[in-house]
């Protein structure tokens, strides 16, 4: 239990509710939720030029970091086909992946198929279940996807002015608008709340906010003078109580309560905001490919992790086809932008690749 290890290390409530964000961030889970203390771990190992357990932004902008790992990629020939989905994997007649066919009914084929996808659509839309084992079909389908992340991008026309760090005359970023700024994280008893709402269908009338400015490290974001702002908020559930759905007025009702909780810590904020897009679990899934929106492709709990992710037998990256590999967040160690599944799966798959 996260609370547990909080509780032994720590003494202040706003720390520990603080800390516990991490523990609980994209899993529908609580800080008294078993196994939660997992998910912090994950969110502070590895480092960062040097520093152990530290996060940096992205100059650009987080696709930046595409455009470099592509660079990096085509700098050794490969080539890379954007908009283009994939419509199956091709499989050959002793029934080793073979390359995909893509909507347009273009083949591309290939010794090895490596997916970046999540295990659902790469197993249940990509590949012919017979060509599965009925129990990993099974397996893959009781994945635990649910979700509490809603995320609203936000341009405004002014940096945010907390009533706990007024902001300097020159309106100049200061140091807390260059980090990962927490509301609504007063007590973990908060967190609590927000997620039990959630579990009855309703979205949290308190939601736990990490708000980050970008823009404070990276001016070129935004014009002179405007910022933009990413909330990642939970929580929220992917099917509304009575089997609602997210529309627009949903949609803006959840992200005028998050905004009202902002105003509250920075008068101002909401006569600042100039645009905002909301980002529900279901857009998560539609837009990005997220599995029930989860930002991990799959919950971060203990019986979805090591050697049980994404199915018991397959954690070593390889499936049930022969030459085709899962190499993105369903795989292990899980998500995050960290690049390990990626890595491991390509040595893996280098590895078998010789002895074809």
């Amino acid at each position: 239990l996260l609370g547990q290890i909080l509780d032994h290390w720590f003494e202040s409530e706003p720390l520990k509710a603080t800390l516990a964000t991490d523990a609980v961030i994209g899993a529908m889970a609580s800080p008294h939720t078993p196994g939660s203390g997992y998910v912090l771990l994950h969110h502070v190992m590895g480092e960062l030029e040097g520093q152990r357990g530290a996060w940096g932004y992205v100059a650009g902008g987080m696709g930046a970091l595409s455009q470099a790992i592509a660079h990096a990629a085509t700098a050794r020939g490969a080539h890379i086909f954007a908009e283009k989905a994939v419509c199956h994997v091709l499989l050959g007649r002793d029934g080793r992946a073979q390359g995909v066919a893509l909507q347009d009914g273009t083949e591309v084929r290939s010794k090895l198929v490596l997916s970046n996808a999540s295990p659902q659509i790469t197993f249940l839309e990509l590949v012919p279940q017979e060509q599965l084992p009925k129990d990993f079909v099974q397996r893959i389908q009781q994945v635990d996807t649910r979700s509490p992340v809603t995320k609203i991008n936000v341009a405004v026309d002014r940096l945010p002015s907390f009533l706990a760090a007024p902001n300097a005359r020159d309106g100049q970023p200061l140091p807390h608008h260059q980090c990962s700024i927490h509301l609504n994280c007063e007590g973990t008893h908060l967190l609590h709340q927000a997620f039990t709402e959630a579990t009855h269908g309703h979205p949290s009338s308190r939601p736990m906010i990490e708000l980050c400015i970008p823009s404070a490290l990276d001016p070129g974001l935004a014009p002179q003078g405007c910022h933009v702002v990413s909330l990642f908020t939970q929580y929220t559930p992917s099917i509304l109580a009575g089997g609602q759905s997210w529309d627009e007025q949903a949609r803006n009702a959840y992200a005028d309560t998050v905004f009202d909780c902002i105003e509250d810590y920075a008068p101002g904020f909401k006569a600042s905001v100039i645009g905002r897009d909301i980002l529900t679990p279901p857009d998560l899934e539609r837009i990005f490919g997220l599995p029930g929106g989860n930002i991990f492709h799959g919950g971060m709990s203990l019986d979805q992790l090591y050697f049980a992710r994404p199915a018991p037998s397959y954690s070593g990256y390889q499936s049930p086809i022969p030459g085709l590999y899962l190499c993105g967040s369903g795989a292990h160690p899980g998500g995050g932008v960290m690049g390990a599944a990626g890595r491991n799966a390509a040595q893996v798959a280098i590895k078998d690749f010789r002895h074809l």
